[in-house]
């Protein structure tokens, strides 16, 4: 029996429970009780919760035969830090555990511990640039579903929390284990760790790890010219088939995916950055800027200029 502790604190968000769904589905697909789950807190007892309900909770034990320890994200993590006895429970007994994971938020808490120190992680992409000023030994890597470092994991923003759990139930139990929880719980495709949190990933929606990785590969590479071929040999597969499993799982040429990348890119530099219209287009890999211009009009029907000063 794998023994999964869920552990809350007040004000914990209330998504975070929806990762125990994940374990209990992967017990009816395995057709017996491989996991065990249960929801701790510092005292146990009833615990307040973000949205006013509260959650009845076991106290924290350090004879707890527990293998996977799950630390619960509050919205506002800086003001509502970890308390003194959770962050002493997790320093000597998180770590005899199988795996210690933050679910979003739950990754400062971690970080309290010293469980973080010299380890990359991630968080939600709103928090990552307070993660990295806390703690400046954690190498955040703001652009992930979820983060495997050793026996410590962490998520970005709660519903990754529940790829993260998919993970691990793929770890333990294996990938059509996995597959069969995920399609029982209508999510529509298995996110990888390495998958970025920027929607355009999301919406192109690739089920396998293959077409993730030629995604991916692509978004790290935009300013170049990124020929199908070029793809095809960074994951090993032949355009050909490249080309089918873009059709086949977002129902875009790969040209089209790239372009949606870049489109993104550029908004997002226009958005964040005070980059001129030729730089961002150089580097999301349009031929120029009236190229980037075309594109925008074709894909949100105003132009560039009218993101940044607010003119659509």
């Amino acid at each position: 029996m794998h023994r999964v502790g869920l552990l809350i604190s007040d004000y914990f968000q209330v998504l975070g429970l929806s990762t125990l769904s994940i374990f209990e589905f992967a017990n009816q697909v395995k057709g017996e009780p491989f996991y065990d789950c249960a929801v701790y807190s510092e005292r146990g007892g009833s615990v307040l919760s973000s949205y006013g309900f509260s959650v009845d909770s076991k106290p924290l034990d350090a004879d707890a035969p527990v293998d996977t320890w799950l630390i619960a994200g509050v919205l506002t993590p800086v003001e509502l830090p970890a308390t003194p006895g959770v962050v002493t429970f997790l320093q000597t007994h998180a770590l005899k555990a199988r795996r210690v994971a933050g679910i979003c938020t739950g990754a400062f808490v971690l970080g309290q511990a010293g469980l973080l120190a010299q380890r990359r992680a991630t968080t939600h992409w709103i928090h990552a640039q307070t993660l990295k000023t806390m703690h400046p030994t954690t190498r955040v890597e703001e652009d992930r579903i979820f983060i495997i470092d050793d026996h410590v994991w962490t998520s970005a923003g709660l519903t990754a929390g529940l790829d993260m759990a998919l993970g691990m139930v793929e770890k333990d139990l294996g990938t059509e284990v996995a597959r069969s929880v995920a399609h029982l719980l209508v999510m529509h495709h298995r996110r990888s760790g390495g998958q970025t949190q920027h929607s355009e990933m999301l919406m192109l929606s690739p089920r396998s790890d293959r077409l993730q990785s030629a995604l991916e590969y692509a978004r790290k590479n935009l300013s170049k010219p990124l020929t199908i071929e070029e793809m095809a040999d960074a994951v090993h597969v032949s355009a050909r088939q490249l080309s089918r499993l873009f059709r086949s799982e977002t129902g875009k040429s790969p040209a089209k995916a790239v372009e949606a990348l870049r489109l993104e890119n550029a908004r997002l530099l226009i958005e964040q950055s005070r980059l001129s219209m030729e730089v961002i287009a150089r580097e999301s890999g349009f031929r120029d800027r009236r190229h980037m211009r075309e594109v925008f009009m074709r894909g949100y029907g105003i132009p560039p200029q009218s993101i940044r000063t607010g003119k659509a």
